[in-house]
Order: structure tokens, then sequence, then C-alpha cells
């Protein structure tokens, strides 16, 4: 089905995690990769000016080799990173359109609205900037993306109804999630008839590697199936979707990718019941019962990041991957300006206003144990 007018595969290619060599992205294996993606009829490639390096790579793997009108592009506006006037934000635009040389934007997004980030796009007035851009021809599809409530969505899309497609975090793992809240997103992007790009399909690659129940599982309805390729389908079977993005590392993982995608069958009945049985086991994996309310922020004195402290630790908790939970906490604590869980002062205020009646101190010793 066409979304937009436009026909799009339902793999995309999110260029977030290129592969690298030597510490720079590599060049010759982001064009085999460019080259197996197109081969296999798929066509829509997102990239960020935020991207480190993502728009020059995708402009010489992609733009350089092959015809303008045989490719998608899309890229984002963040800004709310670093910018102090309206002029700093627009600039980032004119840098896209310079880095990948695409002549024009396909499919450009508002970068990672939600909480204080939106304000930003609205003290500039991105939203006419934009649209002004659409009638000069140099965007085509106007949309952006987001991590946050479905109650600040729903406001979002309100507001404007010009907007013409969203970009969520959907996956099996964060369906139900408290923090992430992909089924309430999703069905908030449905209510306003918006189709819907997915991202984090394989939750950043933790759904590459589940834990070993829902390893099991998978691979007892289906033995030859890799783990990432049920995440990938459980996503690209949702009704409204235009495309999955699948941030491809190599080679072997764009090959992987394609070998379930490329002629795509959405899951079965009996498949379906193998992904709930999934969410089930991993319901049942003991974590922090944190929901992001941050109701412990507003009266912590000290300014601990509790509930991204605590969102990392169940991410260690479930996949194993300390590495990838300390870039979380990073993330949601240090780079939000909060403090970490190991400068916490046991005053107990946070315990009082908990709705979850956790146990916040005890909780985020285990934080500093587990992660530092």
């Amino acid at each position: 089905m066409a979304y937009l007018g436009e026909h799009v595969k339902k793999l995309g290619f999110g260029l977030m995690r290129l592969p690298q060599n030597g510490g720079k992205i590599d060049i010759e294996q982001t064009k085999q990769m460019v080259d197996l993606f197109m081969d296999a009829g798929c066509t829509y490639f997102d990239t960020a000016w935020a991207y480190a390096g993502s728009e020059d790579a995708i402009r010489q793997a992609l733009v350089e080799r092959y015809p303008r009108e045989s490719f998608t592009i899309a890229t984002k506006n963040a800004a709310w990173i670093g910018c102090r006037t309206r002029e700093d934000a627009v600039s980032q635009f004119e840098t896209s359109l310079r880095q990948t040389g695409a002549g024009y934007i396909d499919f450009y997004l508002l970068h990672n609205l939600g909480d204080s980030r939106t304000e930003v796009f609205d003290k500039f007035d991105l939203w006419n900037f934009v649209q002004q851009k659409k009638k000069e021809g140099l965007i085509k599809h106007i949309g952006f993306s987001f991590h946050s409530t479905p109650e600040q969505l729903d406001e979002i899309l309100t507001k404007h109804p010009e907007v013409e497609f969203v970009q969520l975090q959907i996956n099996y793992a964060d369906w139900e999630s408290a923090s992430i809240q992909s089924r309430a997103n999703y069905e908030v992007a449905r209510k306003h008839n918006k189709p819907v790009v997915i991202m984090e399909p394989v939750k950043g690659g933790f759904l590459a590697t589940p834990p070993q129940q829902v390893t099991d599982l998978f691979r007892k309805t289906e033995p030859d199936a890799s783990p990432a390729s049920w995440a990938i389908r459980f996503a690209a079977s949702l009704d409204g979707v235009i495309t999955v993005l699948s941030g491809m590392s190599s080679v072997a993982q764009m090959k992987d990718n394609l070998s379930f995608m490329k002629d795509f069958k959405p899951l079965s009945g009996s498949e379906r019941k193998t992904i709930a049985d999934a969410q089930d086991v991993l319901s049942h994996i003991p974590v922090v019962p944190c929901t992001g309310c941050n109701y412990c922020a507003k009266v912590c004195p000290n300014n601990i990041g509790i509930s991204g402290s605590f969102a990392a630790l169940n991410l260690f908790t479930l996949y194993h991957n300390k590495g990838a939970a300390n870039g979380s906490k990073a993330w949601t604590v240090k780079n939000a300006g909060k403090k970490e869980a190991d400068q916490c002062i046991k005053c107990g205020k946070c315990e009082q206003v908990c709705p979850q009646h956790i146990k916040i101190r005890d909780e985020l010793v285990k934080v500093t144990a587990a992660l530092g």
C-alpha cells in the first residue's frame, strides 16, 4: 500500500549506526550495503543532521551513484542542539541539503519532539519554515520524530494537523512499556490518521540478542529465523506503517534483514501468539516498576536522575549489555543535567511521592553497583 503517494517497501535503512573503520564511517562497506538494499527494491534512507558523518556518507554511497528519482531521503532538524537563534536552526536544513547533495528532501522531520524540546521548534517557528520549503519544492513531506508521552503527541498533532507523518519508537518489548508507551503513541498517531515510520524496531540492537527464554521461544516456532527478524516483522505488520527503519551496521546485517523483508509477509496468527508469549516472558523478568512519571524528580533536593537511572538498570537486567545500559544512562541522566545515583543523599522524599511505592534509595544503590 502506498502512503502519501509514495511506494516504499517496508524495510528502511536507518543510517545512525553505519559501519566504522578506524573511527570513521566505512564508505566502501556502506556502498555494498546500499547496493544490496537498492537491488532488493528498497529505497528509503533515513539520516539526520545530528548523525555525525551520516549525511556525507550517504551522499558518497548513494546520491552520487544512483539516479535521484530512484531513492527516498529522510533527514531531520534538531533545533534543540546548540541553536541560539532561528537562523541557527534553519541553517541545519541548508547544511543537510549540502551534505546529502540530494537537491531536495523527500521526508523532512523535526527531530525528537517532546518535553522542552518541542518548545524550541515553536520558538523558532520551524513549523512555518518547513511549510515554506515544501512550497518551494525543497521538501516533499513534513513530519517529526517523537520520544515522549501519548498526551504530548496528541497535543502536537492537534495543534499541527498539517503534519503528514510521525516517526515513533515501536517494538514488541516496548509495546506496553510504561515509559516508552509504544502502543499508546501508535494509537494516537492512528487516531489522527497519520501514517507512521517506525524507529528502534530492534530496540537499538537489544532484541537481536533477547533473553534466552525469548530466543528459545522463537527457535521453537521458526528455527532458522533470527531474533531480529521477529522484531522487525512485528513492527512492519502493524497497520498504517510507511516503513520500518533498521539501523544496520554491516553487510551481514543487511543480508539478514533483506532475507525476510525483501518479500515481506505479515506475521501469521501463530506467529503473533509467539510474540505475545515473548512479551509475557519479558514482563515477568523482575525490573524496577518505574513508570517515568517523575514525581520523584519534583521533590528530589539533589536533582538525581532517578527515572533515567532505573531505565538503564532495567536494560541491563533484561539484556545484560552494560555498555548500552550506560549509554542510555548517559543520555537520560548526565546529558539531561541530572546527577548520578551515587550522589543520592538518602533523604527519602522521593519515596513519599512515588505512586509505585518503589524503594528508590535501595534501587539507586543497585544502579551504582551494576553500572557504576
